[in-house]
């Protein structure tokens, strides 16, 4: 079969029952190993086709080009687990799936001669010549995978690559001095380093320093394939070496780190250590080119960064116009072994990369494979043999490579950069190599791990390694490699005492390009987000107009009827169509618009419908991006099942591109707990730690129903813990025009902070909760809403936030009540202290005042909300009314609930005489 099918390929004729030669000979050769892994169809043919043969004239030697095919197979699927891949392990020798007995050879026929199918070279050779071929390919220095990409041109692309040249590059001189350069230089930057701070953490590359010839390889590649900006996430290992060998971050930076000797001015916020922090720079290539580098800061959680890194490139390609192709800008990343294995984000990175609304077209992952995390070894770490097995569920190909041969890295990576430039997919490179340290420089390994680092002692620097193969080849003078290393270590030094005697300004790069006029501080200033009658006409006409041959679904028709009706006169707007409007006005007004999270095109309580499906074609419509001529873009996707990478790449998203409403929705409020190490790390803290604002929205359903503990509560206690130093915005409003105006206010103001939503499940369709047409028009956010009652008669005043209030106001109103006023607060965090004094001291007769939540005591807003009313009413009796201490969210009990409620509604109303003492009188001592 091998013979008819690659002579076939030869003469034109490349198709054998309507399959390409290549598939059907992958085929059988998996069939001679394995019948029961091909279709029935397909083990019938194969059978009978060998029985054929075995009576045919010639079909000894056709039975032998077929046993050739499938050797050739099995070396271009399992050469890998020949390849000396482990520097600190000896070569693994045979192996018996490769064997040549394994399909009827042995070394007699190595003189033999065969056709030799589709394997680059003379159409004829030895089998001895195809086996040295095979071997010198796949089972060297590069072991590669990548039988398990299903699209053959992606296959017959990779083998183009590697076996002519037989994954060996033939590197000129000049750029054999260049690696061993780089080699020196990081060898040089960790050796001093260790010298000069001795038991300071700086999570060293040692023992992967073939990363930074890679990484300059990299990057002059890429400058020639046209890409002009890589964006770069990576953990601690070799963090340092990176910025100051790569990104040419000054030494005096790096150095100024580890003294601490900062000018004050120059830093803000708390700071973080010197191995999380990001850094971005203007790189020159050697042909002159300019690649603009930027290293993403990142906290311990190690891969955490990565679908950020996603989101910002996702942003940089859609300013540069690169939406098709999306070769402009590179994402990045570098991994280590155990995480990538380990820490579910990987995978739902991975699973973002092909999807419409988070593709950027292939990210680079390199992997500095130590073989080890902390103290524990693979084989306690993950369940696969590799670390990047994960990586084949996108059918990424992975090229493991041994960390002491450099240039077989380099090539390697070059490889892996045109794949990604070619085919537009993710790519994985593990460099596998060891971790000459513990974890950290003032860990000792050799508590855990005693015979593998005995042999890591004894393993030379692989900088030493690669001049003395330069050497050996007489391609460097041993003198000329030492001067190398001297002139880096007196650039080093130079920094070093220019630190010691002077303190470093250190400015950030932070409010630059599409930032810039953004960096007013937080006040509580007026934000005009009126929209004229006219602006809010035009866009509620386009919302409600199908186009004319579009089959509506008639209850979206019936909607857009009511919504039709709310644009006439001063007519009413509920939460979904307000939104809508806002979304669509500051589409208008140029500003674009994006909105992702889980089924958020229709949203989860059917109420948004951003995007409408023709009935019998389900063609899709979105109606805000048919506003008018020359308007922004209004990009909507549901998101994979995923919050934790979902909000961080929405997150990188907004970190890149400040000028656009960006907004990722829970399905439910209480689902951002998946992302919760995305929230405390990156959205409280950015500012703080990295001095990065952001102005991503939060919006996240929250309300007690009775649906249970998962469905009720976003845990708004947490948001507002980690509230300090403006750096972020909690908000619950209660009026759709006010999350109108919350909307605009968020791209109309002169600075950015991440803006945490409270957003309604039952208020959707509550008929009070509705608001004018007018108030869209004519108002702005109000932070806090004072009842309008008459002051004079009012005894108690009760706060309270979001949809309780409308309970509140329907059993005042059936109870006759005008000695309670009801006070929204709208914005918990930043709280406008001054408003609300002013609200509070609108009741001179006013005696109590209590604070009133459907969450638990020790959840919503109560312990925060608590010592500010002290200090800003005490000269009130301060109460609390709300459900009791609960380990729980919400109770599960929909029966129980409506107890819970109507307790609460009671003690928040009840008349000081008999008040319920265990749930409501809960003043200041008792």
């Amino acid at each position: 079969m091998a013979v008819s099918a690659s002579k076939g390929a030869r003469d034109g004729s490349a198709d054998l029952l309507g399959q390409s030669a290549e598939y059907v000979e992958e085929l059988y050769a998996t069939w001679r190993q394995d019948p029961g892994a091909v279709p029935e169809s397909w083990r019938a043919f194969f059978a009978g086709y060998e029985l054929g043969q075995a009576g045919a004239p010639g079909s000894a030697e056709g039975h032998a080009q077929s046993k050739l095919a499938s050797l050739i197979y099995a070396y271009r699927s399992q050469g890998h687990w020949m390849a000396h891949v482990n520097p600190i392990a000896p070569p693994p020798g045979d192996h018996p799936a490769l064997a040549l007995e394994a399909f009827g050879f042995t070394e007699a026929d190595l003189p033999r001669v065969f056709d030799t199918g589709h394997l680059p070279g003379p159409p004829r050779a030895t089998l001895g010549e195809i086996l040295t071929q095979l071997r010198e390919t796949y089972c060297r220095s590069v072991g590669v995978e990548y039988v398990h990409i299903q699209d053959r041109e992606v296959r017959r692309w990779l083998q183009a690559q590697m076996e002519p040249g037989r994954n060996r590059p033939a590197f000129p001189r000049a750029r054999r001095l260049q690696i061993l350069e780089d080699l020196t230089d990081a060898t040089a930057f960790e050796r001093f380093t260790h010298s000069r701070y001795p038991g300071q953490k700086r999570f060293s590359v040692e023992g992967a320093e073939t990363l930074i010839p890679a990484l300059r390889a990299l990057i002059e590649l890429a400058a020639e394939l046209g890409v002009g900006e890589v964006v770069v996430g990576m953990a601690h290992r070799g963090r340092l070496n990176v910025l100051a060998n790569v990104l040419g971050m000054p030494h005096e930076l790096i150095f100024s780190e580890f003294e601490g000797n900062f000018l004050p001015d120059s830093v803000h916020g708390d700071g973080d250590v010197k191995y999380h922090k990001g850094y971005g720079s203007e790189v020159r290539t050697q042909t002159g080119r300019a690649v603009h580098l930027s290293l993403t800061a990142n906290p311990s959680h190690l891969e955490a960064v990565s679908p950020v890194v996603e989101g910002r490139v996702r942003a940089k390609q859609r300013q540069k116009g690169d939406t098709e192709t999306r070769r402009a800008v590179l994402p990045l990343l570098i991994h280590g072994d155990a995480a990538f294995a380990g820490q579910g984000i990987v995978a739902e990175t991975l699973n973002l990369s092909l999807l419409p609304g988070y593709r950027t077209g292939g990210t680079v992952h390199l992997v500095i494979d130590n073989q080890i995390g902390f103290t524990t070894l693979p084989g306690e770490a993950r369940s696969t043999c590799y670390a990047t097995d994960v990586a084949k569920m996108i059918e990424a190909p992975i090229f493991h490579v041994n960390g002491e041969d450099p240039e077989a890295m380099v090539f390697a990576t070059e490889l892996a950069l045109r794949f990604r430039q070619t085919f537009g997919r993710d790519v994985v490179v593990d460099l596998v190599c060891y971790r000459r340290h513990g974890h950290n420089e003032g860990d000792d390994p050799t508590y855990t791990q005693p015979v593998m680092y005995a042999r890591i002692a004894e393993r030379p620097p692989v900088a030493e390694l690669y001049r003395q193969q330069l050497v050996a080849a007489g391609e460097l003078g041993a003198a000329e490699a030492e001067e190398l290393a001297l002139d880096y270590r007196a650039r080093l030094e130079q920094a070093h005492e220019l630190v010691k005697r002077t303190r470093t300004q250190f400015r950030p790069r932070t409010f630059e390009e599409h930032w810039q006029g953004l960096d007013a501080p937080f006040s509580f200033a007026p934000t005009d987000t009126g929209v004229p009658r006219e602006l809010l006409g035009e866009v509620g006409r386009a919302l409600t107009a199908a186009p004319a041959d579009f089959h509506l679904n008639p209850k979206i028709a019936r909607r857009l009827e009511a919504q039709r009706k709310a644009l006439e006169g001063d007519g009413s707007v509920d939460w979904a169509f307000a939104e809508a409007l806002a979304f669509g006005t500051l589409l208008a007004e140029g500003t674009p618009v994006r909105l992702s999270g889980q089924d958020s095109a229709r949203g989860t309580f059917s109420q948004r419908h951003a995007v409408w499906q023709d009935v019998t074609s389900q063609a899709p419509f979105v109606p805000l991006n048919h506003l008018r001529e020359g308007q922004a873009r209004f990009c909507v996707y549901n998101s994979s099942l995923s919050e934790a990478a979902v909000l961080a790449f929405e997150y990188g998203y907004a970190l890149s591109e400040p000028r656009m409403l960006i907004l990722w929705e829970a399905q439910f409020g209480d689902f951002a707990n998946g992302a919760q190490v995305i929230v405390d790390q990156f959205i409280t803290g950015a500012e703080s730690k990295w001095e990065r604002d952001n102005g991503l929205v939060l919006l996240l359903p929250h309300g007690y129903e009775g649906q249970g503990p998962e469905h009720s509560s976003a845990y708004l206690e947490r948001y507002l813990q980690a509230t300090a130093d403006h750096n972020i915005q909690v908000c619950y409003p209660t009026t759709p025009a006010q999350y109108f105006h919350l909307l605009r206010r968020q791209v109309r103001r002169p600075f950015r902070l991440p803006l945490v939503v409270m957003t309604p499940k039952s208020m959707l369709r509550r008929k009070e909760a509705v608001s004018a047409l007018g108030e869209l028009a004519d108002g702005r956010f109000q932070e806090v809403l004072d009842d309008t009652r008459d002051p004079r008669s009012v005894r108690r005043i009760v706060l309270c936030t979001g949809k309780l209030f409308w309970e509140l106001r329907e059993a005042c109103e059936r109870q006759g009540r005008e000695d309670v006023a009801l006070v929204r607060l709208e914005q918990l965090y930043p709280l406008h202290e001054e408003r609300l004094t002013a609200a509070l001291g609108r009741y001179p007769a006013a005696t109590e005042l209590t604070w009133a939540q459907e969450e638990p005591e020790n959840r919503g807003a109560w312990s925060y909300i608590f010592p500010i009313l002290l200090r800003l009413a005490p000269g009130l009796r301060l109460a609390y009314a709300g459900r009791r201490r609960s380990a729980s969210s919400a109770t599960g009990s929909l029966k129980a609930h409506e107890h819970e409620q109507q307790q609460v509604l009671e003690a928040a109303l009840a008349r000081a005489e008999a008040r319920d003492l265990r749930m409501a009188n809960r003043s200041t001592g008792s």
